[in-house]
């Protein structure tokens, strides 16, 4: 049986000692009612993953001691999501779940032409990701950016030279091609439209920018459907290195 497995951001490499957040103190203690001696796991969110033991079960301020420290390798395929947000939050927080189950590295809420939500709670989503990330026993939290306007998106992106670029969108055309296709590089970034799809305008900046466009399959996605149907697609592709 697997150890109980928690998020500690502050917890560092040479960690010898530490005391654990107030709510997570009373989830070991409270609720899981630990005692001392027992051990459990920590993660850092960066790929470090901790074994602890127990040493003072206070449930305000439980002490534990760093028994072993282990850095998880990176998947191969470092994958950007950046996606519009959706009129139903639901189905973006559904979305958040699945992606960081996967293995996504980032997730970029898009503001597109014809996205319709704009309303974003950070703090709400981002804690999606880290109760996705414990239960699927991964020791890497994707980053979640701020919401971004998808031209400003581009010209940040167009920075970055060691990527892959795509642009999945519905408009019929002869120059898709279908993912998985292979990569020069180990990092993607794939652009995801809103519930109306990328406008005319839009796909013509993102190819300026160099995102190829892309086909994911025959029937037409939701957006969060396509976001992960591209993750998983993306993630489990091997690079032409």
């Amino acid at each position: 049986m697997s150890l109980p497995f928690f998020y500690t951001p502050t917890i560092t490499a040479g960690s010898k000692e530490l005391v654990l957040h107030e709510d997570t103190s009373r989830h070991i203690v409270q609720v899981l009612r630990m005692q001392n001696e027992e051990q459990l796991q920590l993660t850092d969110g960066l790929g470090n993953l901790f074994t602890a033991k127990i040493t003072d079960n206070n449930k305000k301020a439980c002490s534990v001691n760093i028994l072993t420290v282990q850095q998880l390798p990176l998947l191969q395929q470092s994958v950007t999501i950046a996606i519009s947000l959706v009129k139903n939050n639901s189905r973006f927080e559904w979305f958040l779940e699945k992606a960081t189950e996967i293995g996504v590295a980032e997730i970029v809420p898009l503001i597109c032409s014809r996205t319709e939500k704009q309303h974003f709670k950070y703090e709400r989503m981002n804690n999606i990701l880290i109760s996705a990330m414990l239960q699927s026993q991964q020791a890497r939290l994707p980053v979640l950016h701020e919401p971004v306007k998808f031209a400003d998106y581009l010209i940040r992106s167009s920075a970055v030279q060691s990527e892959n670029k795509f642009i999945a969108h519905c408009e019929d055309e002869s120059n898709k091609v279908s993912l998985p296709v292979n990569r020069t590089h180990t990092a993607s970034t794939i652009l995801i439209g809103s519930e109306g799809d990328f406008t005319k305008d839009e796909i013509a900046l993102a190819l300026k920018h160099n995102y190829i466009p892309v086909s994911l399959g025959e029937t037409r996605l939701r957006t969060e459907t396509a976001g992960i149907v591209s993750a998983v697609l993306l993630v489990s592709a091997k690079s032409n290195n």
